[in-house]
């Protein structure tokens, strides 16, 4: 290859990877940017266009969010909706997700797609049709109404992600433990479960951070007897600045860091980014 050939390679290359880097720098604006002004406007007391960083560096509106007398009863309130969500939703999808990804009935890929319904369309317009049926039974304002409404929203989650899962475990490990004698229950607890445990957590985790930050359901159902961290959030919203709204909002990110760090740290972050995978 000639000296000129050489040339455009390179000419060629440098313009691929400028371009690689130009759009790894947009996604980090995309992605970050808006992270780092929620930053700017939690830790901050003045802050005015056009200055791009805030004028004062201050505490002020943690001290005032941290001093709402509802503010701990909405995180305990948020914390017990979203554990009480996850559970139920584990023990209503999980058989669902294991015969979805193991038997062939008549059916099937419309009761499979049947969990999409409920992200299909706005959803306001089915919590209000919810909330009639809510309140001539006595649930609306009531726990049990909030934690339903909750569910409504992980079906899909809790049912797709663990029946891939199911459906990606080796039959041949599960047929060896037959083999020695284990019986269907072993099998599934020995075997199965074990292997399907990082779709599973991953599931659960959309399961249980999408319960913590669901305000419109909890709002129209549970308001005002049961009050969780976003329904107290769009209070302070609609009455206060934004900066008391973007301490709120990394009050709400602080369980997704924590979630993610510890699962990470229980099942490795490979086996984690493999239970996202949809194949």
């Amino acid at each position: 290859m000639g000296r000129l050939g050489l040339k455009g390679l390179y000419y060629a290359l440098g313009v691929h990877r400028f371009v690689e880097y130009l759009f790894f720098m947009v996604f980090l604006l995309f992605f970050y940017g808006p992270l780092m002004n929620l930053a700017m406007l939690a830790f901050t007391e003045s802050y005015e266009y056009p200055a791009f960083f805030p004028n004062v560096i201050s505490l002020k509106w943690w001290r005032f969010v941290l001093a709402q007398d509802n503010l701990v009863a909405s995180m305990v309130t948020s914390l017990a909706v979203a554990i009480l969500t996850t559970a139920i939703s584990l023990c209503i999808c999980l058989p669902a997700a294991y015969a979805l990804a193991r038997f062939d009935f008549p059916g099937k890929r419309f009761f499979q797609f049947a969990y999409l319904l409920s992200n299909a369309f706005p959803k306001i317009g089915l919590y209000i049709a919810i909330g009639v049926i809510f309140y001539r039974t006595d649930l609306m304002g009531t726990l049990t109404g909030v934690v339903l409404i909750h569910i409504v929203n992980t079906l899909m989650f809790m049912t797709w992600l663990p029946a891939n899962a199911f459906e990606n475990v080796p039959r041949s490990q599960e047929e060896a433990a037959r083999d020695v004698g284990a019986t269907p229950l072993q099998t599934f607890i020995a075997v199965t479960l074990p292997t399907a445990a990082p779709g599973i957590l991953v599931a659960s985790i959309f399961t249980f951070l999408g319960s913590m930050e669901e305000a419109q359901g909890s709002l129209l159902i549970g308001f005002p007897e049961i009050k969780t961290i976003p329904v107290v959030m769009y209070s302070v919203i609609f009455d206060y600045p934004i900066s008391a709204g973007a301490v709120f909002s990394i009050i709400l990110v602080i369980p997704t860091v924590v979630l993610v760090l510890l699962a990470g740290k229980a099942f490795g972050i490979r086996s984690l980014s493999d239970g996202f995978k949809l194949r």
